[in-house]
């Protein structure tokens, strides 16, 4: 069984139109516009239904947080913790933390939304999701609840969808507080999960770092810039301490998790380098570097010959 892997929110309607059998058009909600941010909700059990073979989900980054009911037997990897899910759970995404889904039967029911921090920052001025402690990185926020539990907070998924598809002028406004008080119920319970590692643990972690690195890339702008450079940010994001995961990718790839950054970074330098008219200044931006005599060092360092050099 496969569901819904996607980078950005263009991606995860093209997979949901393809998933469903939908024209991208039906699935967008009426009235949403930029200026208001992103939200949308979906039953689980139509995105994936037409798909039988059995296959993960990366959760991807970039684009949006999610909230998910989860009404099925599942499995949220993170890249050093197993959550098995036996019944019922609530599922809380960042786009700062990865993690892989397992469908663990063919049978899945609940509801799952996704929406943007533009969208919740037009009412709650000041709000930085990421700080609310349901987002906070280093947790993994997923909730096993009782059958009652899961009714209850059906019944908010439930009254999203309703509102979505209604006319009310306003209607944004409620749907913010829907999403905030699925927020406060997650926040409110406490961790009834099996948590737990096993002899796949190097596998996740070194899949997951890959996923995160690659998910820099293709540079597509002058103003676009690297957001993780260093292996400790990299270990945050993985929930993981800074030398457990140069451990792991020492011992099962050979090369340090600063050697396999920066040849990434240098992969892309070259790219850029021949396939843009972007000047080496811009260039040195977008991969993280503040000034470009340290672009053109590490360059040097990296491949022997200096940026200007390797363009001609």
């Amino acid at each position: 069984m496969k569901t819904l892997k996607s980078t950005s929110l263009e991606e995860f309607y093209k997979e949901a139109a393809a998933f469903t059998g939908r024209d991208i058009d039906t699935l967008l909600p009426p009235g949403i516009n930029k200026e208001i941010g992103h939200f949308n909700i979906f039953d689980i059990s139509e995105t994936i239904k037409q798909v039988k073979r059995k296959n993960i989900m990366p959760y991807n980054r970039r684009a949006y947080y999610k909230i998910s009911l989860i009404r099925g037997k599942n499995r949220a990897e993170y890249a050093d913790k197993v959550i098995d899910i036996e019944k019922n759970a609530l599922l809380f995404a960042t786009p700062k933390v990865p993690y892989h889904w397992f469908p663990l039967e063919e049978n899945q029911a609940g509801s799952f939304c996704v929406f943007t921090d533009e969208f919740l920052i037009k009412n709650l001025t000041g709000i930085v999701l990421d700080e609310l402690p349901i987002f906070k990185s280093g947790g993994y926020p997923v909730f096993e609840i009782e059958d009652e539990e899961a009714e209850e907070l059906q019944l908010i998924f439930n009254k999203m969808k309703t509102e979505i598809a209604s006319n009310y002028v306003y209607k944004y406004d409620l749907l913010r507080n829907y999403v905030m008080e699925l927020i406060h119920q997650g926040q409110k319970l406490q961790p009834a999960t099996q948590l737990h590692t096993d002899k796949n643990a190097s596998a996740r972690i070194i899949s997951l770092f890959i996923e995160l690195l690659e998910r820099q890339f293709p540079i597509e702008s002058p103003e676009q810039k690297l957001v993780l450079r260093t292996a400790k940010e990299y270990a945050e994001r993985l929930a993981i301490h800074v030398n457990h995961l140069n451990k792991v990718l020492k011992d099962n790839m050979g090369r340090t998790t600063t050697d396999i950054i920066s040849s990434r970074i240098i992969q892309e330098a070259k790219i850029l380098l021949k396939q843009t008219d972007w000047n080496i200044s811009e260039i040195a931006y977008s991969l993280g570097f503040e000034e470009v005599a340290h672009f053109s060092n590490f360059f040097k360092r990296q491949t022997s010959v200096a940026p200007v050099s390797f363009r001609s």
